[in-house]
C-alpha cells in the first residue's frame, strides 16, 4: 500500500469533535456525542495467476447523536467541512423533534467513562506495494495448486491491507481515539473433477502482518482441505456425537454471546433469559473477556460509548456470571453497563484439565460426525433450536473414514452447551473469540 497516510491527525479529529459538540449545545441539544472516523487501504485478488481485482479505499465520516431531553436524533456526513457539519447537527436536532421520549436514552454516566487508557499495540501499518501484494497473492494461490494435480480450479487468492483511526467524544467531557490496522490473506480453490468437485479455503487476519500465517501456508492449507473433501457423500440420519472444528466452533459460541446480550434480553428474545447464576455449560468450561490483549482483534480501553472496559469472567466453571450490556440495554434491564456497546472484547474459552489435541477428540468421539463447514441460518434465539447445513467427515473408531456433504446438524443450543464433553487445544488466532474444537455428546445429523 502507498505510504500516504491519514488526511487528518487525531488532534485535528479532536478539534472537529469539540466544535461539533459546542455547536450542538448552542443549537439546543441537552447533550451530544460525536464519532469521527477515517479509513484507508488496498486489496488485490488473483485467480489462476491473473489479476482479477485491484481496489483502493479511502473514506471518512462524522456521526453526531443529540439528545433533547429524552428525545434522540442522529445524522451523519462524509464531508468534514464546517458548513456540512453544521447541517448535520441541525439535521440530528430536527430528527430528535419527531422521536418519542425514551426514559432510558442518553449518554453513559460520567463515572462509568474510561479514565485510564492503555496502549494495546493495535496499529501496525503494512507498507507493501501493490506489485508486492500481487506477488504474494500469486504465491498463495500457487501453493494451493502445488498440493496436488487434482487441484483443478481456483476461486482466487487475495491480500488486503487496512488501517483506520477514530475519535469518540461526548458532552460528559470524554474525548479519545486512536489508529488501528487489520490485514488479511486468503485463498479458496477447487479439487476433483465432474460431480466430485469440492471447494475449500483458508485465511489469516491480524493487526500486524508478521502475525499472520505465511501466504504459502495459507495456500497449502486451502489446497489440502479442498482435496480432502473429494469423494464426499451423504450419510443416513443418525443421532451421534458431533465434533465442531475450531474454524466453526467460535460461531457456535457466538450464539451464546447473542443470547446474553442486552438487546435480545430486554426484548425477551433469548433462550438464556434469566439464567445468570445458573450452570449453562459443563463445570470444566469457563469464558473470560479480556479487552487488554496486545494486538488483540477486539482490544479496547473503552467501548463505543466511552465506557471503560474490564477483564472479567463471563462464565465460571459452567455458571453464567456476566452479560453483554450497553448503557441503553442496561437501563432497560435495571442493570449497569458492562462496557460492551459495540460488542464483546476478546473472549477466551478456558477448560483446565479438559483441553485435548485433535487426535484425542477423535478418539473420544469414537463414531460420529466431524463438522468443518456450516451453511445457512437456522437458529431460533427465542427457543434455542438449532439446525444448519453442514459438511465434514464421518469418523469411525476414532479415525476419519470419509468426507461427508449435504447433511444437517440439529439440536437445541441449551442442550448443546451443557453436553460439550471436551474442548480442543487447536485455537485459531484469527478470531476475537478464542476457542478450540468443541465435542458435543449427541446431535441429530440429518442425511438420507
Amino acid at each position: 500500500m502507498s505510504k500516504e497516510k491519514f488526511a487528518y491527525s487525531i488532534d485535528q479529529f479532536k478539534e472537529i469533535a469539540q466544535k461539533t459538540l459546542e455547536m450542538a449545545k448552542h443549537l439546543g441539544a441537552t447533550s451530544a456525542e460525536v464519532d469521527l472516523n477515517e479509513g484507508l487501504g488496498s486489496g488485490v485478488s488473483v485467480r489462476k495467476g491473473e489479476i482479477e481485482n485491484l481496489e483502493y479505499n479511502r473514506d471518512k465520516g462524522l456521526g453526531v447523536t443529540v439528545y433533547v431531553g429524552r428525545r434522540k436524533g442522529y445524522a451523519s456526513t462524509s464531508d468534514l467541512g464546517e458548513d456540512a457539519i453544521s447541517d448535520t447537527v441541525k439535521a440530528s436536532l430536527s430528527i430528535a423533534q419527531f422521536t418519542a421520549e425514551d426514559p432510558f436514552s442518553g449518554l453513559a454516566e460520567p463515572d462509568q467513562l474510561a479514565k485510564e487508557l492503555r496502549d494495546h499495540d493495535v496499529y501496525h501499518p503494512w507498507d507493501i506495494s501493490t506489485d508486492d501484494s500481487i506477488i504474494l497473492a500469486r504465491e498463495c494461490e500457487q501453493a494451493a495448486f502445488d498440493v496436488s494435480s487434482n487441484i483443478k480450479n481456483s476461486e482466487g487468492a487475495s491480500v488486503s491491507v487496512q488501517e483506520g483511526q477514530f475519535v469518540y467524544a461526548n458532552s460528559n467531557d470524554f474525548m479519545q481515539g486512536y489508529p488501528s490496522t487489520r490485514h488479511h490473506i486468503s485463498c479458496s480453490v477447487t479439487a476433483g473433477e465432474g460431480d466430485q468437485m469440492q471447494r475449500d479455503g483458508w485465511w489469516s487476519t491480524a493487526r500486524c502482518a508478521e502475525d499472520m500465517e505465511s501466504a504459502k501456508t495459507i495456500g497449502a492449507l486451502a489446497g489440502k482441505r479442498a482435496l480432502a473433501k473429494v469423494g464426499a457423500k451423504k450419510i443416513r440420519t443418525a443421532k451421534v456425537p458431533v465434533l465442531f472444528e475450531s474454524t466453526v466452533s467460535a460461531g457456535i459460541l457466538r450464539h451464546f454471546v447473542s443470547a446474553v446480550s442486552g438487546g435480545n434480553l430486554y426484548r425477551q428474545q433469548s433462550f438464556l433469559e434469566g439464567k445468570v447464576g445458573e450452570n449453562i455449560f459443563p463445570d470444566f468450561l469457563s469464558i473470560e473477556e479480556d479487552p487488554f490483549i496486545q494486538r488483540g482483534l477486539s482490544s479496547a480501553s473503552f467501548d463505543n460509548e466511552g465506557v471503560r472496559t474490564k477483564k472479567r469472567a463471563v462464565v465460571t466453571s459452567g455458571k453464567l456470571d456476566g452479560l453483554f450490556l450497553s448503557t441503553y440495554s442496561a437501563r432497560k434491564l435495571g442493570l449497569i453497563t458492562t462496557g460492551n456497546a459495540g460488542g464483546s472484547h476478546n473472549l477466551f474459552v478456558r477448560s483446565p484439565g479438559a483441553t485435548h489435541d485433535f487426535g484425542d477428540l477423535l478418539k473420544m468421539m469414537g463414531t460420529g460426525f466431524f463438522v468443518t463447514d456450516l451453511l445457512g441460518h437456522g437458529t431460533n434465539m427465542v427457543t434455542g433450536d438449532y439446525s444448519r447445513g453442514a459438511s465434514g467427515f464421518w469418523v469411525e473408531n476414532g479415525e476419519i473414514a470419509f468426507p461427508v456433504q449435504e447433511v444437517t446438524v440439529a439440536g437445541n443450543l441449551k442442550e448443546m452447551f451443557k453436553s460439550i464433553s471436551a474442548v480442543g487445544n487447536d485455537v485459531l488466532s484469527r478470531s476475537s473469540f478464542q476457542v478450540g474444537s468443541l465435542l458435543v455428546e449427541s446431535m441429530t445429523v440429518g442425511g438420507d
